[in-house]
């Protein structure tokens, strides 16, 4: 079975609470499922030819919680071109404002530009219309695991 780092960038908890719905989901699949609550460096390089989870909320100006922000760093500016990986992004947000969903789509937008493979569809979830975030990620994440080899 695959094996899935799950790459949290929060602010109040509910990423990693999705995340952590997501280890438990990936686990009852048979896949092995890893979260990294405050990833680093080294936690992504022992992703690069396997999957990445990237779950992260966004700022209320679109940006990425600090919690990822080196690690987006370090992958933007190290990486590089990264075919071998595949991946895909749970994108919590609020689309009262205006970069609703942006620290997410800018975390796909950047795996994109390394070639990195996406697996299934970026799931946006969206804070004023489900306060429960896990409710929207967990039929998500039983679904993504199928996609998994």
């Amino acid at each position: 079975m695959a094996e899935v780092g799950i790459f949290v960038g929060t602010m109040y908890g509910n990423a990693l609470l999705v995340a952590e719905e997501a280890q438990t989901i990936l686990s009852e699949q048979g896949h092995s499922a890893t979260v990294c609550e405050d990833p680093e460096p080294a936690d992504w390089d022992a992703y690069k030819d396997k999957y990445a989870l990237i779950v992260t909320s966004t700022t209320g100006q679109g940006d990425l919680p600090d919690s990822i922000v080196p690690l987006f760093q370090y992958i933007r500016d190290k990486i590089g071109y990264q075919p071998a990986l595949r991946y895909c992004v749970i994108a919590l947000g609020d689309s009262t404002y205006t970069n609703f969903c942006g620290g997410g789509k800018q975390f796909d937008a950047l795996l994109q530009e390394q070639n990195a493979q996406r697996v299934g569809d970026v799931l946006l979830i969206d804070a004023s219309e489900d306060p429960e975030p896990e409710s929207v990620s967990n039929p998500w994440v039983e679904h993504w695991a199928t996609l998994l080899k």
